[in-house]
C-alpha cells in the first residue's frame, strides 16, 4: 500500500471535505484526538463573541438574551444524534467523573436488594476510583472487578449494576455493549456504560443497545477543548425514578422559583447541579457543529478504515520492531491502535519532535487515534514513514526522548 494508494483512498472518502471544519498547524500529523480533539473552526470566534459582547457587554442580560440558560439542553440536542438518544435524555454539565457518580448511584438505588457493582480490569482508572469513593461512601455497596472474558459469567442475581467503558483506553479493544446489557437485563442488573473513547468516532445507539445509563467526556473525539463538559445519559424508562444525590438548582424543575423543596425536573435535566460553566458549553456548542449531517454509522466506517490502513502499513513498514497491541478484527476495537515497544515513552516522544502526535500509556503502549473527520488515509501513511524511520534508525533512543513528563 503505498502514497498514491492512501490519496485514492481519500478522494473516495465521504467525510474528506469535514477536514476543513478544523483548525490544523502545518507540519503536524495528529493523532491524539482519543486524548484532546483538534479545535473545530469557528470555536475561537464563537468565544471571543461570548466573551467580549456577550459577558463584556451584555453582562447578567446575556442568561436571558444570549441564551445562556439554554445553553446545555442546545448541546444535548445536538450530542443526541451522536449517541442513538433522544434530547431529553442527554444533560451536559460537570466532568466525567462527576457525571459517573451520580448515574452510579442513580443505578444502586434503583436496585436496592443488591450490593454489587461489577467492573472490568480493563476500566479506565478514574471509573473504578469513583465506583470505590461511593461504595465507602453508602457503605453497602460492594466493588468486583473482574477480567474482561469473566464478565458475561460473572453477572448473577447479586449484581446491581455493571459498568464499563466501551473502548480500552489502553489498547482500543471493544466490548459488544448489547450483548453485555442483555445479559445484565436478564440477570436484573442495570448497566452503566462510559463512551469517553466512542462519541464522535464510532456508531453508538444507545437506544438499540437498550443502555440504562451512559456518561462521556467531549474534548476527545467530540473536539470540545481541554476541559470541557462531561454528560451523562438516562434512558427514558428511567425519568421517573431515577434521582441523583446531587440535588442542584439547575436539577430542580423550576430552578428560578426558588423553592424550599426540591422538585426534580422531568427528565434527564435533573442530573443536572449547579450553574452551567457558559465558556467551556458555549465552545463545544460550536465545536460540535463540525458533526452536522455526519452520520455515526459513516463515522465507524471511516475509523475502521483508518486503523485498518495503519495496521497494515506498520505490519509491512515496522517487521517486528513494534507489537500491534490492539485488536486486529476492526468490529472488535474503536478508532485506536496500541503498538507495544520496551521503550514506548521514547519512542512517542521523538515522534512527537519530528511531527507525529500519538501518546504513550504504561508501561509499554505507543497509542495513536484515529479521529474520522479530521484523519486522512495519506496521514496514515506518512505516520509511518516516521515511525519506521524512528524504530528503524534507532532516533528514539536520545536522552531527552527518555525524560519524564508529567503529562504522557
Amino acid at each position: 500500500m503505498d502514497r498514491a494508494a492512501c490519496a485514492e483512498r481519500d478522494a473516495d472518502d465521504p467525510l474528506a471535505s469535514h477536514r476543513a471544519r478544523f483548525t490544523l498547524p502545518d507540519g503536524v500529523i495528529y493523532l491524539d484526538g482519543n486524548s484532546l480533539g483538534a479545535l473545530p473552526a469557528g470555536v475561537a470566534d464563537r468565544l471571543e463573541t461570548v466573551v467580549a459582547q456577550e459577558w463584556g457587554t451584555g453582562l447578567i442580560r446575556s442568561w436571558n438574551d444570549a441564551g445562556w440558560v439554554d445553553l446545555p439542553a442546545r448541546v444535548a440536542d445536538r450530542l443526541a444524534p451522536l449517541l442513538g438518544a433522544d434530547a431529553d435524555e442527554v444533560a451536559v454539565g460537570d466532568s466525567t467523573s462527576v457525571a459517573l457518580f451520580k448515574v452510579l448511584a442513580a443505578a444502586r438505588r434503583l436496585r436496592p436488594d443488591r450490593r454489587v457493582l461489577l467492573t472490568d480490569t480493563a476500566n479506565f482508572p478514574t471509573d473504578r476510583y469513583v465506583a470505590d469513593g461511593l461504595a465507602e461512601l453508602i457503605g453497602d455497596l460492594d466493588v468486583r472487578v473482574v477480567p474482561p472474558a469473566e464478565l458475561a459469567t460473572s453477572i448473577d442475581a447479586h449484581v446491581a449494576v455493571l459498568a464499563l467503558t466501551e473502548v480500552d483506553y489502553r489498547t482500543g479493544a471493544r466490548h459488544d455493549v448489547a450483548a453485555l446489557t442483555a445479559a445484565a437485563h436478564a440477570a436484573g442488573a442495570l448497566t452503566v456504560w462510559d463512551l469517553a473513547h466512542s462519541t464522535g468516532a464510532l456508531a453508538v445507539d444507545l437506544h438499540g443497545w437498550g443502555v440504562d445509563f451512559a456518561v462521556g467526556c467531549s474534548y476527545k473525539y467530540l473536539n470540545g477543548g481541554p476541559g470541557a463538559p462531561g454528560y451523562l445519559y438516562v434512558a427514558r424508562r428511567w425519568h421517573d425514578r431515577a434521582r441523583t444525590p446531587l440535588q442542584g438548582w439547575f436539577g430542580h424543575a423550576k430552578p428560578f422559583a426558588f423553592g424550599d423543596t426540591y422538585v426534580p425536573a422531568p427528565d434527564a435535566r435533573r442530573f443536572q447541579a449547579g450553574t452551567p460553566h457558559v465558556l467551556s458549553t458555549a465552545a463545544l456548542d460550536a465545536a460540535l457543529e463540525a458533526f452536522d449531517g455526519v452520520r455515526p454509522a459513516d463515522l465507524e466506517a471511516k475509523a475502521r478504515r483508518l486503523t485498518n490502513t495503519f495496521i497494515t502499513l506498520v505490519d509491512q513498514r515496522c517487521g517486528g520492531a513494534v507489537e500491534i497491541a490492539s485488536p486486529r478484527d476492526a468490529a472488535a476495537r474503536g478508532a485506536q491502535v496500541s503498538l507495544r515497544h520496551p521503550h514506548a515513552h521514547a519512542v512517542t516522544q521523538c515522534l512527537i519532535a519530528r511531527g507525529v502526535i500519538g501518546d504513550h500509556r504504561p508501561p509499554d503502549l505507543v497509542r495513536f487515534g484515529f479521529a474520522p473527520l479530521y484523519v486522512g488515509h495519506v496521514d496514515v501513511h506518512d505516520a509511518v514513514d516516521v515511525l519506521a524511520d524512528v524504530l528503524g534508525t534507532g532516533a528514539w533512543d536520545r536522552p531527552e526522548y527518555h525524560r519524564a513528563r508529567t503529562v504522557t
